[in-house]
């Protein structure tokens, strides 16, 4: 009696879908430029004259920056007045901008003069990037230790912000702690609802990983381009590197949901691999 035949149809068909979302075909579209985007950075500011002359040498003309500065004790933030309380956030607004030009930035500056950040202002932040900046993509390249998540109930209103951005279609993007594993910090590890991002080594600023490494998923280019500590490897470089290239998706279809976002980014990763086992010098990691 001859045995049946295995059907490998369904094989063919994700195959087939595999071939087409491929990086080439996604991030370099002409219309994959972050336009129609709008992405908050909460982080320590942004000074924006800096950044509208580096890329107006270059021939190009950004959206007006835009932010506030959040404060322990107001509702509201205070008034941006174009400037940084530290060079972090302009280094993590020049990633973006660099890979994902046409974005609408928004710089909510959880910092501000005191120079420390508090988990609330972390929330309140988020909230106000969501519901009156409308943002799309969602920036932390920061993150909480674990011990300042007690008692408790901080940590689970820091998760429960974050749920309340992937039920809202806001994909939050954070940086885990540069030695993780080892050490965690949040809301990175709240890895299921938003984009958790270690840092890696990329020939190309565009590539990406994914690596799962408890419970961190993604690995992106780890170096910045303009400030005092942009060549450092960090963590706080590679989570804008991916976030471009979220812009860059998004700007081809607004609609998509946090959870199609991170299909797409893990089924580009798989066509990548795909792509450097039958050409090697194609690269990697």
């Amino acid at each position: 009696m001859n045995e049946p035949l295995a059907d490998n149809s369904s094989d063919d068909i994700f195959a087939a879908l595999l071939a087409l979302v491929t990086p080439q075909r996604l991030l370099h579209h002409p219309r994959a430029t972050g336009e129609g985007v709008s992405v908050c950075i909460l982080d320590s500011g942004v000074e924006r004259a800096l950044l509208e002359e580096k890329f107006r040498q270059r021939g190009q003309v950004l959206h007006p920056i835009e932010g506030g500065v959040f404060v322990a004790g107001r509702s509201e933030p205070l008034p941006y007045d174009g400037h940084q309380s530290t060079p972090h956030g302009t280094t993590v607004a020049d990633i973006l901008l660099t890979l994902a030009p046409r974005i609408r930035l928004y710089s909510a500056d959880v910092f501000g003069p005191q120079g420390t950040c508090e988990v609330e202002v972390v929330i309140r932040a988020l909230r106000w990037a969501m519901d009156v900046w409308h943002c799309k993509i969602i920036n932390l390249s920061l993150g909480v230790p674990e011990q300042r998540l007690q008692p408790v109930q901080r940590r689970h209103q820091l998760l429960r912000t974050v749920e309340e951005a992937y039920y809202k279609d806001v994909l939050v993007v954070a940086a885990a702690h540069n030695e993780h594993p080892l050490m965690r910090s949040y809301p990175a590890a709240f890895a299921p609802p938003l984009l958790s991002v270690d840092k890696g080594a990329f020939a190309d600023p565009l590539d990406f990983a994914y690596h799962l490494s408890e419970p961190i998923e993604f690995q992106a280019h780890g170096r910045g381009y303009l400030g005092p500590f942009a060549a450092e490897p960090a963590t706080s470089w590679a989570a804008p590197h991916l976030a471009a290239v979220a812009a860059r998706i998004l700007s081809l279809k607004p609609s998509l949901k946090p959870f199609e976002i991170k299909t797409i980014l893990y089924w580009m990763y798989q066509a990548r691999r795909k792509e450097s086992c039958l050409f090697p010098s194609a690269g990697g990691i």
